[in-house]
């Protein structure tokens, strides 16, 4: 009986280990995106010019949300790596804040469980599942924010 139980808590210690390396990655992604004088490759508040650029470029497709009502607007996108898989980025600003959306396939990152809101060094993030693509909001705007642009992707994927 000690043996399972220690089998479980090694088992439970390196899925957590494995959660947290993730979430320091992708905030090192989101600070990269940050810092740099080209955070995307795409520039455009388009969603039909953003989406459309990602063809070919990724192995999987993805929806975005009309913005018009909402205090979000999209600045671009980019191709990213993660666990050395290919994602899409894309950067939302809302006031003075830039949001990061990572979209992965579920697949490459099968330690993740269910919805949960987390926490990567000092960004807060969403993350949740549907359709084999694993989604990914991060950011420093307010818990408000990123549940709000989180529900509005929920809504179109």
């Amino acid at each position: 009986m000690l043996l399972i139980a220690s089998a479980v808590l090694l088992t439970l210690n390196r899925e957590r280990r494995n959660e947290q390396q993730l979430m320091s990655e992708l905030a090192d992604l989101h600070v990269a995106t940050l810092a740099s004088s080209n955070p995307v490759d795409v520039v455009s508040t388009d969603r039909h010019t953003v989406k459309p650029w990602f063809q070919g470029k990724i192995p999987f497709t993805f929806n975005l949300p009309e913005l018009q009502d909402s205090p979000f607007v999209l600045v671009g996108g980019r191709v990213t790596y993660l666990k050395q898989s290919p994602g899409a980025e894309l950067i939302f600003r809302v006031r003075q804040h830039q949001i990061s959306v990572f979209i992965f396939q579920e697949r490459e990152l099968n330690n993740m469980r269910g919805d949960e809101a987390l926490t990567a060094q000092s960004f807060g993030v969403r993350s949740w599942s549907h359709n084999g693509l694993r989604y990914f909001v991060i950011g420093d705007a307010s818990a408000q924010d990123l549940d709000k642009l989180s529900e509005l992707l929920k809504a179109v994927a």
